[in-house]
Formats: structure tokens, sequence, C-alpha cells
């Protein structure tokens, strides 16, 4: 809503006509931005945290309870999200 109309346009018409590498790259920076904002975000919250912890931690952000119990054998229920 905060974007220029013709700005928007221009946008618009470059992701088109990228080509498919490129736009895998720029989905693959978003992935990578998101997973390095998520653990910002758990370190801030659980700054004593250890790396196995916070890996923890991450993957019950990202997959489902049942999976991360039986993955991981830890309940993001009961150890926090």
């Amino acid at each position: 809503m905060d974007t220029d109309p013709d700005a928007e346009r221009v946008m618009i018409e470059l992701l088109r006509t990228a080509p498919g590498w490129k736009k895998i790259e720029q989905v693959e920076s978003m992935i990578e931005a998101s997973r390095t904002l998520a653990m910002i975000g758990l370190r801030d919250r659980y700054p004593n945290a250890s790396e196995e912890e916070l890996r923890l931690r991450f993957a019950a952000l990202v997959l489902d309870r049942e999976t991360v119990i039986r993955v991981f054998g830890w309940d993001p229920k009961i150890e926090g999200y």
C-alpha cells in the first residue's frame, strides 16, 4: 500500500521476466533470512540456551509437535516453544 503504483509495476515486470534460476535464488535468500531472524529471536528469548537447545526450539517453530517428538524426542509443549 505504500509502494508507488509505477514502482510496483516495474517490480512485478522484473519478477515476471526473471529467469527461473533467479527466482529460486531469491526464494533461497528469503528462506535463509527467515531462518536467521528466527534464530535471533530464539537467542534473544533463551540467552543461556546451548546451540543444541536452539536447534530443537527452531525445529519446534517450523515442524508440527508430533514430528518434533518423533524425530528429536523433544516435546515443545513441555519444554516451551
